[in-house]
């Protein structure tokens, strides 16, 4: 069986995902064979592995980092709200119901045995388990039945390193408030603590890392800096719905309250010249030269949003003047005539869409999760330079449209199902350039960008970092003794 180690944090967003990634990649980079774990994650940005399973996507960034393909055991449990008190439960990539937060957890003892199995058969083909946390593991009013935190760490029988994030202020409060709320047979299992997302001279920080040693009696691995890598976010907590900055062509997507996987617009931001920002309100979408609407857990509650935010209104302006509209599933489906859920899969009902493409939308039982590949049929407008060129992605929808093509025109309106459909250079090249011409504006410094190779080269700059920033003998011998 492998060895394994937590990493675990005084909050979210104290950088754990991260942090997961950057060992995975170095004890890959040792010779290691690692792969990645989290028990239970809870995030709309998700991912269909090759055998047609869904998983969240920060597993899948940790297991590109580990070199290993993404595998649904590595996220045994997928949490995605629909609500602000419910979720899709996912268990070993198959939907298991919609259930409202109290259902959950009335049910997680129930889950155990898979997070159980899910992690011995990993930990049976690997020498390294990599473990996450979520949120933190001092939420007391959540630690009975727990299976992500100290529940996990005793499962596994991993040591944990507690991650603070001090960027934001109060890191020894958090660190050490943290070990005062766990009990006596948890707080054996934190081996290690470190202080993430640092600036500045750590000289002067380490009088204080004396004395939080002192306190809590454990010792500080290391001490990250704010490091400005480009690596999948976990989805609501990323910055990059605040970039405001607009380039010679600017691409606006629409924020959804329930934005699914908007990593599949990240290689748009790598393009020269263009530049791709988040808008929820229409002063803040402003006048782009192309509108994305994104994927989202609850389509007909988000179509819903956006006629009431006076969005839908601003939406239809900008197809009135002429300009691209890009639909990806939810957002494909929004584009449509009409949506309706006979069968209660998300929200009930009927509602109108927006009107600009030639179809409807049935929401089924059955969640479509599939991966696809082929070429782009013949497509007309702004974007006709799209035809032919090869495509992969993967689907993740319950809706059923009534057209089987992978793209759909009409004018320069334009929607598809495929999640990762931005990812193949062909296709990203193409839209900038029909982008700039339509400007009036020089295409010929527009240059294919190989997103691969960019994520690649990201995993082994944070992999160095944290060689820097750790004691990485230390955590070698925490990892060797284990609990």
């Amino acid at each position: 069986m492998a060895k394994s180690i937590m990493i675990q944090g005084t909050t979210s967003n104290a950088g754990k995902s991260f942090l997961a990634a950057g060992l995975c990649r170095i004890f890959h980079q040792d010779g290691y064979r690692v792969a990645p774990f989290k028990s239970q994650n809870m995030a709309l940005n998700s991912f269909i592995t090759r055998d047609g399973l869904e998983m969240g996507r920060a597993q899948v960034m940790q297991a590109e980092a580990a070199g290993k393909e993404p595998d649904v055991r590595m996220n045994p449990i997928l949490l995605k709200p629909t609500s602000d008190m419910g979720s899709q439960v996912i268990v070993n990539g198959e939907v298991m119901g919609n259930l409202s937060a109290r259902e959950y957890y009335r049910n997680k003892r129930a889950l155990k045995p898979e997070v159980q199995r899910a992690y011995d058969s990993l930990a049976a083909e690997n020498d390294i388990i990599v473990i996450e946390g979520a949120g933190s593991p001092a939420e007391i009013n959540l630690k009975q039945d727990d299976l992500v935190n100290m529940g996990m760490a005793k499962l596994a029988g991993a040591p944990v390193l507690l991650a603070g994030d001090i960027d934001r202020g109060g890191v020894f409060a958090a660190l050490a408030g943290t070990m005062l709320l766990l009990d006596d047979t948890e707080k054996p299992y934190v081996k290690g603590t470190v202080i993430n997302k640092f600036r500045g001279d750590v000289s002067i920080l380490e009088p204080g890392l004396r004395m939080l040693e002192d306190i809590i009696h454990i010792p500080t691995v290391g001490v990250v800096p704010y490091l400005r890598l480009d690596l999948d976010d976990e989805d609501s907590l990323t910055d990059r719905f605040a970039r405001r900055e607009k380039a010679a062509v600017d691409i606006a997507v629409i924020r959804l309250p329930r934005i699914s996987n908007f990593t599949d617009f990240n290689p748009l931001e790598y393009l020269d010249g263009v530049s791709l920002r988040y808008a929820g309100s229409p002063e803040e979408l402003g006048e782009p030269d192309l509108i994305i609407l994104p994927g989202t857990k609850n389509t007909m509650g988000d179509l819903s949003w956006l006629r009431q935010s006076g969005l839908e209104a601003k939406i239809l302006r900008h197809y009135a003047a002429g300009k691209p509209i890009f639909g990806i599933c939810g957002g494909y489906q929004m584009l449509g005539l009409s949506i309706s859920d006979p069968s209660g899969a998300e929200h009930g009902g009927e509602i109108s869409g927006l009107g600009l493409l030639p179809f409807s939308t049935v929401f089924a039982a059955e969640k479509t999760r599939t991966r696809v590949s082929g070429t782009v049929p013949e497509v007309g407008g702004i974007f006709s330079g799209l035809s032919g060129k090869p495509y992969e992605g993967y689907e993740i929808h319950m809706g059923v449209t009534d057209t089987q093509a992978a793209v759909v025109s009409e004018g320069d309106v334009y929607g598809t199902y495929l999640h990762g459909f931005f990812d193949r250079e062909e296709i990203t090249k193409a839209v900038a350039e029909a982008l700039f011409r339509k400007k009036g504006l020089d295409p010929s410094h527009v240059q294919a960008f190989d997103i691969a190779s960019y994520k690649e080269e990201q995993y082994d700059k944070l992999a160095e970092a944290l060689r820097q920033a750790l004691d990485l003998e230390r955590v070698y011998r925490i990892l060797e003794e284990g609990m």
